[in-house]
């Protein structure tokens, strides 16, 4: 039998080994820029063209390299980081492996310009799916710039799974906002398409914070410090009342690394318990400074995931500084010792006599006794006072007079001086009940609501593209940058249901109309509660953009509905309900009405 097993070509494995490290353009930014930190760069700069498709640079201030290390640094496995395997459990840097020149140059065209502060020429590499195109000298800056462009145009079934831009631009910031906050002594940039997102200079981390995410961050943030000798933990919390649904501003760093920890993560939301509702998330800037020998960050090719050696400590220790931190601000129910009437604690000084505490008993207390009457001793019930009947209470019945029926007699129809139930029935603000056929129909208001304006804001689309209702006061307002680009990666499309809203300057936007079906007296409120709605679930396909913004609208817009109806409303409630095509479900899927069968009433009837 011939030998079967071969050893893959360098260019083979290069491959796989990419599919690991670099799985989408956000990949690349993540592995040049910790390879830039790691080279002592206080200044670093990365440059987006097509949300990374086209070219993905990052440019750095940092020791640069010589002509032999730029090319060793394409080799697999070439790291400066490690010599022996215990360095596994020491490690301090961001990379490591020495996997990630190797496997980008595996998967797209590499360019490299590199210099050393004492040389006085730099190197120019240039490798092109890993087969090596060109070395020379050349004139550069101290430091090293990588481009890296046409990501994945070797592997046209790589190629074709990217996202749309604007999800691919998204991770793109999601990993950006990573390393800045990990490091917020560096001072850096990202440019998209030419156009400037962030510019973060050096600063303290709440500042790097508000550069990122928005100035409103410094009233939303409470600090946390804890220091043991298993961890030490500072950063930042948010505040229970600006909790939100969805995941956005939650970051754990060890040793300045990044890293995902729902075991942690949970930590923090049972810290929140009775402060928010169990589907919010608060915001949190956690940052955990251990021994690496107690932790493992080799387990994952994203160096994303990390073990402890204690798990279960860094959990109490962790919780224990959350709640102390909620607690010192004023942010948990704490004990009121100062309202009038509290309990005073006895205060001993030394030398007073100690003595026996006494209790003084009023042996002529009578429970039984009304303040400013005469004192009584009753001893039953029918001594006690007795209240008036409450009047009036006839009003409540008038006009129900009733004909006396017999035992063995029952009404063959509906006496006329009856009043006959009505056809609709409200509770709460939140349902309406109807009687049918076979049984009782009830209608949740506000999921009816959000399948008939979902309904109406897709038709009025194709009908009344870009009318929209001009707010009596433009309402300017500023978004973090992630928000800015998402809104206006979807602006195409808020514009065919109404809304007018432009650039006001940096990251401000200006909204100067509404789809006419929104009743919102805050447009801001109501684009930052559609951008959270959103922003998990930007589609990948343009086609189906409108009806995911017609959707997340049609939710916000429902809310308001939980309220009284006259049964004028509850009527035409229902005529527009049952006049959609799917009146049973909301766009979500969830149940708008149920029936509740005469077998069932029945059936709790006994």
């Amino acid at each position: 039998m011939a030998d079967i097993i071969k050893v893959l070509p360098d260019s083979v494995a290069n491959q796989i080994a990419a599919g690991e490290v670099i799985q989408r353009p956000a990949s690349l930014v993540k592995e040049l820029m910790e390879n830039s930190v790691d080279a002592g760069a206080d200044r670093i700069q990365v440059i987006i063209k097509d949300a990374g498709r086209t070219l993905v640079q990052v440019v750095d201030n940092g020791c640069g390299m010589s002509a032999a290390d730029a090319r060793l640094s394409f080799e697999r496995h070439a790291t400066s980081k490690i010599r022996h395997a215990e360095d596994l459990f020491a490690i301090r840097t961001m990379g490591f492996r020495g996997e990630a020149m190797a496997s980008i140059s595996a998967v797209a065209q590499v360019e490299m310009k590199t210099k050393t502060h004492d040389s006085e020429a730099g190197t120019r590499i240039v490798i092109n799916g890993s087969k090596f195109e060109l070395q020379e000298p050349v004139a550069c800056q101290n430091g090293t710039s990588i481009s890296v462009k046409n990501l994945f145009y070797n592997i046209p079934a790589r190629r074709k799974f990217l996202k749309a831009q604007s999800t691919e631009l998204k991770h793109i910031i999601t990993e950006f906002q990573r390393v800045a906050l990990a490091h917020p002594e560096i001072d850096f940039s990202l440019f998209h398409n030419d156009s400037e997102v962030y510019k973060l200079p050096q600063a303290k981390l709440h500042e790097r914070i508000q550069h990122l995410f928005g100035k409103n961050m410094s009233q939303i943030l409470v600090a946390v410090k804890t220091e043991t000798t298993i961890v030490k933990v500072t950063g930042y919390i948010g505040k229970p009342e600006y909790a939100r649904k969805t995941f956005g501003e939650q970051f754990f760093f060890v040793n300045n690394r990044f890293m995902k920890h729902p075991y942690l993560h949970r930590a923090i939301t049972t810290s929140y318990e009775s402060l928010i509702p169990s589907d919010s998330i608060p915001a949190y800037f956690i940052y955990l400074d251990i021994d690496p020998a107690q932790i493992d960050v080799n387990i994952h090719p994203t160096k994303t995931e990390i073990k402890f050696e204690d798990e279960r400590a860094i959990y109490q220790i962790l919780q224990a500084g959350i709640r102390e931190s909620l607690g010192k601000f004023n942010l948990t129910p704490t004990l009121d010792f100062d309202r009038e009437g509290a309990m005073e604690m006895p205060y001993f000084r030394p030398g007073d006599p100690v003595k026996v505490p006494g209790i003084e008993i009023n042996t002529d207390f009578n429970p039984f006794n009304q303040p400013g009457t005469e004192t009584s001793r009753r001893t039953s019930p029918s001594e006690w006072p007795r209240q008036d009947a409450a009047s009036g209470w006839e009003a409540l019945y008038a006009g129900l007079e009733q004909k006396q029926v017999m035992p063995d007699q029952q009404p063959s129809s509906p006496e006329p001086s009856r009043p006959e139930s009505p056809s609709l029935i409200q509770i709460k603000g939140r349902y309406i009940l109807t009687p049918v056929k076979s049984g009782i129909m009830v209608i949740s208001q506000a999921r009816a609501m959000e399948r008939i304006l979902y309904e109406e804001f897709l038709t009025s689309r194709k009908t009344q593209a870009g009318t929209g209702q001009k707010v009596l006061f433009p309402a300017t307002f500023e978004l973090n940058p992630v928000d800015f680009n998402l809104l206006f990666s979807i602006t195409d499309e808020l514009s065919s249901f109404g809304f007018d809203i432009q650039p006001f300057g940096g990251h401000s936007v200006i909204i100067r109309a509404l789809p006419p079906e929104l009743d919102s007296d805050d447009p801001k409120d109501l684009v930052e509660k559609l951008l959270e709605e959103v922003r998990n679930e930007i589609p990948d396909i343009s086609t189906y953009i409108g009806d995911v913004v017609a959707r997340k609208l049609a939710r916000i817009a429902s809310r308001s509905f939980t309220r009284n109806f006259t049964e004028e409303e509850m009527k035409g409630l229902i005529d527009r309900l049952f006049s959609c095509k799917e009146p049973q479900f909301t766009p979500g899927g969830k149940a708008v009405l149920t029936i509740i069968g005469i077998e069932e009433v029945e059936k709790r009837m006994g």
